[in-house]
């Protein structure tokens, strides 16, 4: 195995090296599709207060706050390179810096808590996965509905570099949430052919990804990823490495 830095927990750095690529690729994408549809399904709307646990650069919620006009947005992240990049791309949304492993400080909740919750491709960072959502459900109010998608799949040194722990499959997922407390609604893994197709993909292109992905993609690398992100609007909703899954604050 070719030596390399790993950013297990050094997240400044990965949002700086990979945040603009990660923004580009067509899982992100496909991620944010499927999540949206998800909180529409379950009710949420323009009165809703939504948390997103592990908000990085920002993209996702202020998606949200398009897709739920008059929302509110609440972001918890462990890097202050994220917080600063979520609070100037969407400033009518509250972002903190924390570490949700470290417990809660009583000081630190807002007065209003989140109904609805997303939590996307943060778990398979973590050694504790369930010590994250138990603090992180401080934050949400009794019922609060909680949207997560974590990676399944083949683990490869591309995903170790990046800080991949763990993959997950359906049952073990719903064994984290779970075990921090939460009803679990469903789970299921989304993504079939072409999520699939694509992770092979990068399995295959192994280290020379941890080059292609840092900083601006090219423009071989762009075509690529519009081809595939045309493609994964032809998933299925089963049979994939997607995984998520829909519980509630009990």
């Amino acid at each position: 195995m070719a030596a390399t830095t790993h950013l297990q927990d050094d997240w400044d750095r990965h949002w700086s090296d990979f945040g603009e690529a990660g923004e580009a690729g067509p899982s992100p994408k496909y991620r944010k599709r499927l999540i949206l549809d998800l909180l529409a399904e379950t009710g949420c709307s323009r009165a809703s207060t939504v948390l997103d646990i592990g908000s990085g650069r920002g993209e996702l919620t202020a998606a949200i706050l398009a897709a739920f006009p008059g929302a509110r947005a609440i972001g918890l992240e462990l890097s202050a390179t994220g917080v600063a990049v979520a609070s100037r791309r969407v400033p009518e949304a509250r972002f903190h810096q924390r570490d949700l492993l470290r417990g809660v400080d009583e000081a630190d909740l807002p007065p209003e808590r989140a109904t609805y919750a997303v939590c996307t491709e943060v778990l398979e960072h973590i050694e504790d996965p369930a010590v994250l959502l138990r603090n992180a459900a401080r934050y949400m109010a009794p019922g609060c509905r909680l949207v997560v998608t974590v990676p399944g799949g083949p683990m490869c040194e591309f995903y170790r570099h990046i800080g991949h722990r763990r993959h997950y499959d359906t049952q073990s997922l719903r064994a984290v949430l779970e075990q921090a407390g939460f009803a679990v609604d469903r789970t299921y893994g989304a993504g079939f052919p072409f999520f699939n197709l694509f992770r092979i993909a990068i399995t295959l292109r192994g280290n020379r990804l941890v080059a292609d992905a840092t900083g601006t993609p090219s423009l071989p690398m762009r075509a690529a990823m519009g081809l595939f992100d045309l493609l994964f609007r032809l998933n299925l909703r089963r049979w994939g490495w997607q995984i998520l899954a829909v519980a509630r604050k009990a």
